[in-house]
């Protein structure tokens, strides 16, 4: 059942509400029921904890553990978004703790687990999302409107322009892929959306797509850092987002934040995280997932399973819908660049930085987008089940024989569903793999990618004796490609591209079709049109150049792992 590729084109279709009452939604009644929320997702994580850590000895040095890395963490990478009283409480921690490990007598027996407690109260506390109805309708039409009178003033002459309806949103942010299907899987079961990440922009973009597509709010996994960003926090906080801080590795606050995961999606939730765990610092599309949230709709799938066979409500089936966002340009590139080169070979622990990133930023980088001739695709891709089999639009699942398939299956042993760690961990590989290779099939190829990609690999190929390093160090002056030679290569790449978009391998934008002149001076003008340093370009004598390989190296990236450089 693999789906066949979809024609080049993009739908403007305006979809309803699959659920018109607001009361209704998943994630309004899990708001309203906030706070008996958060309890019950501390209770659920102490008991997991204690499963992993059932003597007293080993709770506390778990608590040690998660403590001393905190006191790292305040002291090495504190965030302006952090509690106020950060230091404060776990200068508490530490002198229970002190208490508790010298206790000999048994004294304190009890007070280890209601130090975890604590601690996992004030975790869920921070990660859970407080969405507002009020302000959720408010945050969607200020982005509706504002985007489109941004629009609409770059493309209609006048004053007046500002209050045209002339262009909508949908002539710059494209939607396109499987649509149709994802409405009819979020009334069948729940939905979990997976896209690719690039930029801190990309939970407004899907927001608003959510929005457009009549689906109901998604819970979000974001970052805790995007809420350093004032008017990121504000949407973030309106559309109901979840926080994720990527600097807690201990295993008290990566419980907490799995079990509020799941069981957000066994009430009903539809839900979005970036398995990537980050932007793609290389501007490549993800080819390794965190395994962690994506493990939290197994283990979801699982427990509705095992309440269903004890005679509970019957089991929603969890959907997994890849989706791949498609820039011409990325805000932060240059500085994701540089910092995937300095760390290129190597495996080790870095600050993440968004010093490229705040409100100004942010408004000037849309006023640049909506102002000139860019546009950004979002790319649906086909659910899933969570083996990484193929569903059709009623949510059944087939294997690769075309034959169906019933997923509970997966999770009996000996007549019953019961719980087995190690074989949830291998699924849930199994399914970071389709993943992937789904988002390599739905990636629409843009001119501007196909340009940076060209380039760069005929650079590479005249300097086939450096190493990346050296040729990246190269002056501007050796970085020089004939026309006629570029447009030659060009053209048989896309030739490429195109039986390949045939055999359903990769999706084409298309403004990669026609005369190839045209299609190669679309691509130069949109590939990082925003960065100071223009990343491609012609020169005066009209062949190709650089004044940043950094950035042509990064956008080069975004067709990596198709072998297409066998073609150069």
């Amino acid at each position: 059942m693999h789906p066949k590729p979809e024609p080049i084109e993009y739908t403007k279709k305006i979809y309803k509400p699959i659920i018109a009452r607001a009361e209704y939604w998943p994630v309004m009644q899990l708001s309203r029921n906030r706070r008996s929320f958060i309890e019950e997702v501390t209770e659920a994580s102490i008991e997991r904890i204690l499963e992993t850590k059932p003597t007293r000895a080993a709770l506390i040095e778990e608590l040690e553990t998660t403590l001393h890395r905190e006191k790292h963490r305040i002291k090495q990478n504190a965030w302006a978004v952090d509690p106020e009283d950060d230091a404060e409480f776990w200068g508490e921690v530490q002198k229970l703790l002190v208490t508790i490990s010298s206790d000999t007598n048994g004294k304190t027996t009890g007070q280890e687990k209601e130090l975890l407690r604590r601690i996992l109260y004030r975790y869920v506390e921070e990660i859970a999302g407080s969405f507002q109805h009020n302000s959720y309708r408010f945050a969607r039409r200020a982005i509706t409107f504002g985007f489109s009178r941004l629009l609409n003033a770059s493309r209609v002459k006048g004053f007046s322009s500002l209050w045209s309806n002339q262009y909508s949103l949908q002539d710059k942010l494209h939607i396109a892929g499987e649509t149709d299907h994802i409405r009819s899987l979020a009334q069948k079961g729940v939905v979990v959306m997976v896209p690719t990440h690039f930029s801190n922009l990309d939970s407004i973009l899907i927001g608003w797509v959510i929005h457009v597509l009549g689906l109901p709010p998604f819970i979000y996994g974001a970052g805790l850092n995007l809420f350093n960003i004032g008017v990121i926090a504000y949407f973030m906080n309106s559309l109901g987002a979840y926080k994720v801080d990527r600097r807690k590795k201990n295993v008290i606050y990566l419980e907490a934040l799995k079990t509020y995961s799941s069981l957000a999606i066994q009430k009903g939730c539809h839900s979005l995280f970036f398995p990537g765990g980050t932007r793609s610092r290389s501007g490549k599309i993800e080819k390794r997932l965190k395994l962690g949230l994506l493990s939290s709709a197994m283990e979801a799938q699982r427990e509705m399973y095992q309440k269903e066979q004890k005679g509970g409500e019957p089991a929603r089936k969890v959907f997994i819908v890849p989706v791949s966002l498609n820039y011409n340009f990325v805000l932060e590139a240059p500085s994701l660049i540089n910092e995937y080169l300095k760390i290129k070979g190597q495996e080790r622990y870095y600050v993440e930085t968004d010093r490229y990133s705040n409100s100004y930023k942010i408004m000037k980088f849309l006023l640049k987008f909506f102002t000139r001739g860019s546009d950004i695709s979002v790319s649906i891709g086909r659910g899933m089940d969570l083996l990484g089999n193929y569903v059709d639009d009623e949510g059944n699942s087939y294997d690769n024989n075309g034959k169906v398939i019933e997923t509970r299956d997966y999770f009996v042993s000996n007549g019953e569903v019961t719980k087995d760690k190690q074989r949830e961990q291998e699924y849930t590989r199994m399914l970071s793999e389709a993943i992937v290779l789904e988002y390599h099939r739905i990636n629409r190829v843009f001119p501007s990618h196909l340009v940076a990609f060209v380039a760069f690999e005929m650079l590479q190929k005249k300097y086939d004796k450096l190493d990346l390093f050296s040729l990246l160090r190269l002056s501007e002056e050796e970085l020089t490609i004939p026309y006629a030679d570029f447009k030659a290569t060009f053209e048989r790449m896309r030739d490429v591209v195109v039986r390949m978009y045939h055999q359903n391998k990769i999706h084409v934008d298309p403004n990669l079709m026609g005369d190839v002149d045209k299609v190669i001076t679309y691509g130069l003008k949109n590939v990082g049109m925003y960065h100071s340093k223009r990343t491609l370009m012609r020169d005066k004598r009209g062949d190709i150049t650089t004044e940043d390989m950094n950035t042509l190296f990064y956008y080069h990236n975004r067709l990596v792992g198709y072998e297409l450089e066998q073609h150069i």
